[in-house]
């Protein structure tokens, strides 16, 4: 491994319009909500590779292009006349390029291993809004040329569908289905003045009710109290990765005759997983919605994602039903998933009051694809998967813990990632609540539904309420 390392910055000035003052967003106001809540950092952080040939000066240049096309970037925080957080928009300022020199005799793929766990250094690092900018880049250099970026992001100014478009503005990633940009392309400090009129006013109050109709009869927590203390290996919350190439092409089967989206696909086959391994069912969730349908959001660098809750019955029926109900329930958590979190807040305070105990949803969903949805969709559209294939690729299948964590506010959060041609799930759980077997069998039980239905329109979900499985 890399022993030693020389780091240099370069300062990187930046000029842009949009300069301004204005109120959070209501998408600033569910990302610090949930730093509060997890105690995360929540920024979005990862390392590329470089083409060969870029000089300091040529990424310098277009970090500066970067900020001074984007107002958002130049986003810092606040406070206004009335003592309250804000968000303050820069004309034009200057931030750090760090340059870090790795040893000449280094391995290269050491130096990517470096490179990474940069990334994963910078993911885990908390931001200074009220003093840093938003955006953080630094370059590794071996034998004299630069080989990887190192790109981090406040999670107060991005998503994950601006993420990716930052990142095809820098050449990292081809978003093939980019659209023409649009002139309705909305920009943060107008979202947060919109967000104070009285027509989205009312898109909240609407939203909020959608949550009433969920939230009034829910249990405590969904998966029920702690259990008996000790976790795994000693410690109560763990997070892991589950990769199945196999449930890949059988979710891709299943949306084809469903006709359907993968995405509400896996949603369907997840909640049947979580029925069988846990006995959980209806599950009510909370499912990350992107919010870009909505006009001028499409290819705004905004946190637009919030989240939605939906509920799915998975008993006694098939996993087709399912689907089908998993698609209804996940386009109306869409349709209200933009609101005021702290109006969400004030009602989950006086349910609360009235119930005589607080009561929370405790699952988390997110599909956050970006860049591999659309080759997921295109195969989906065609009948090249077949049985065989899907069993010969189910050996690639892997399940890995990566480590403990302090502290967790849901029970179980999954989140589908953008990895090509696989269901490739990070997954944190509460093992306070599931034991290893129950949080094996849930994830294994995602490929294990979407397989069983791949080519059966009949296949029985054999979820039993109040069941574990063991």
């Amino acid at each position: 491994m890399i022993a030693q390392t020389a780091e240099a910055c370069v300062p990187v000035p930046f000029a842009g319009p949009g300069a301004g003052t204005a109120p959070l967003t209501w998408g600033q106001k569910a990302i610090m909500q949930d730093m509060r809540e997890t105690g995360w950092t929540h920024n979005v952080s990862g390392a590329n590779p470089m083409p060969a040939g870029i000089t300091v000066e040529q990424v310098a240049a277009q970090l500066s292009d970067l900020m001074g096309r984007h107002p958002a970037l130049r986003m810092r925080l606040g406070t206004d006349d009335r003592g309250r957080p804000c968000q303050v928009v820069s004309a034009s300022g200057e931030l750090p390029l760090d340059v870090v020199d790795v040893p000449d005799d280094a391995d290269p793929a050491d130096v990517a291993t470096y490179a990474y766990q940069l990334g994963h250094f910078r993911l885990l690092t908390p931001y200074d809004l009220h003093r840093d900018w938003s955006v953080r880049m630094a370059v590794v250099r071996h034998r004299g040329a630069l080989v990887h970026r190192v790109l981090t992001l406040d999670h107060l100014v991005v998503d994950g569908t601006a993420t990716a478009l930052l990142m095809a503005d820098l050449g990292l990633v081809d978003l093939a289905a980019r659209r023409t940009p649009d002139p309705r392309t909305v920009q943060l400090l107008d979202l947060g003045r919109r967000e104070e009129t009285p027509p989205l006013r009312r898109v909240s109050d609407r939203a909020v009710r959608h949550w009433e109709a969920h939230l009034r009869s829910i249990p405590p927590l969904t998966f029920g109290g702690p259990g008996e203390p000790g976790g795994r290996q000693g410690r109560r919350y763990w997070h892991g990765r589950f990769s199945s190439p196999a449930a890949y092409l059988a979710v891709q089967a299943i949306a084809r005759r469903t006709r359907t989206d993968t995405s509400r696909v896996l949603l369907a086959v997840i909640a049947v997983a979580v029925g069988r391994a846990t006995g959980v069912s209806p599950l009510t969730a909370k499912l990350i919605v992107g919010n870009r349908f909505r006009p001028g959001f499409a290819e705004a660098i905004a946190p637009l994602s919030q989240n939605g809750v939906l509920t799915v019955d998975t008993a006694d029926t098939t996993v087709d039903e399912v689907v089908s109900r998993a698609r209804r329930a996940a386009v109306a958590a869409g349709k209200y998933a933009y609101y005021d979190p702290a109006q969400l807040e004030e009602l989950t305070a006086r349910l609360d009051g009235e119930r005589g105990h607080p009561a929370r949803v405790t699952c988390r969903i997110n599909d956050r694809r970006v860049v591999t949805r659309r080759a997921a969709e295109e195969g989906a559209r065609d009948d090249r998967v077949t049985a065989d294939l899907i069993r010969r690729r189910a050996a690639e299948t892997f399940l890995v813990w990566d480590g403990a964590l302090d502290h967790l506010h849901e029970q179980v959060f999954i989140t589908v990632e953008d990895q090509p041609e696989t269901v490739y799930l990070q997954v944190i759980f509460d093992f306070a609540c599931f034991t290893e077997a129950q949080a094996e069998r849930l994830l294994r039980g995602v490929e294990e539904v979407a397989v069983e239905a791949a080519f059966d329109p009949d296949t029985p979900t054999r979820v039993t309420p109040g069941s574990t499985g063991d």
